[in-house]
Order: structure tokens, then sequence, then C-alpha cells
């Protein structure tokens, strides 16, 4: 049973998720720099990790339906620490999409009841934008889900 008190370590995992969110974005305005998009992924895993517990993580990435995303994902950092950041970030950022899709609405939702944030989220201009980021997963998941990107990825999950 999944437990939603929060105790030390989902608060040290909320904290290693916020600051790897935080490297990777300095990465990216410091011109796709290579240590801190790095930095930005081992915390952001690390987090991600102590937040929700080795098991749960595990069981996310290794699901059959998130091993696109989990390969991408991997691929990317792969890409970014031989010193390819650029095509680094675009497979990160796709296998990102990929794997917290699902998420998105109730991120949305959650936006939406922050005092100054949920303002923000309900003009018109932005809840357009969030409305588009939406459709384009659910997109890639219609695409997916008829085989129209290519099943190159199932003959891994298959073997």
């Amino acid at each position: 049973m999944v437990s939603f008190e929060m105790n030390d370590r989902k608060k040290i995992g909320l904290g290693l998720t916020g600051f790897g969110v935080f490297f990777s974005f300095l990465g990216i305005i410091f011109f796709f720099d290579k240590g801190l998009l790095a930095m930005g992924n081992i915390l952001f895993i690390s987090g991600v990790t102590l937040t929700i517990g080795l098991k749960s993580t595990m069981q996310f990435f290794m699901k059959r339906q998130n091993f696109k995303g989990t390969i991408s994902f991997g691929v990317g950092f792969f890409l970014l620490v031989i010193g390819w950041p650029i095509f680094g970030m675009i497979l990160e950022a796709y296998g990102f999409i990929v794997l917290f899709s699902g998420f998105w609405p109730t991120l949305a939702v959650f936006l939406q009841r922050i005092p100054v944030l949920g303002w923000l989220f309900q003009q018109p201009y932005v809840r357009s934008i969030a409305q588009g980021i939406m459709l384009c997963t659910w997109g890639l998941h219609f695409l997916d889900y008829f085989g129209i990107l290519g099943d190159g990825h199932k003959a891994y999950i298959d073997a």
C-alpha cells in the first residue's frame, strides 16, 4: 500500500527532484552544458527514486508500455555523457514525455490550485498552450497504439 504521508526521505527526494530540474534548466540556458545536464539527470532520477521508493521506480521504468520512454531517456543520457548534449536532450525530452504523459492532467489540476500560478494557468493563451501539449502527447500515444510509429521497439520487448 502506498503511503501518502510526507516523511524525511520523501522530502529529500522532492528536493533532489527539484534540484535536478533546476540543474537541467541551467544546463539548457548555458548552451547545453553537459556537466550541468548530467548533474540534473542524476539528481532527478535519484530524487524520483527517493520519493516513490526503489521498487516502485523500477516497476515504473520497467513496465512494458514504458519501455520506449525508458530506452529513449537512457540513450539520451548516454549521448549526453559522451558529449552530444543536443541530441541527448532531444531523446531525453521525448522519453520524458512518453514516460510521464499520464501525469499531465494531474499536474495541470495541481498547478491550477496554486494561488498565483492558478490564475496564470486560467488565462486563455496559457490554457491553449497547455491543451496543445496534452493533445501532442495523446497524439503520440494514438500513433503508437495503431502502430504508425513502427514496431522496432517491440522486437526487444517480445524477446
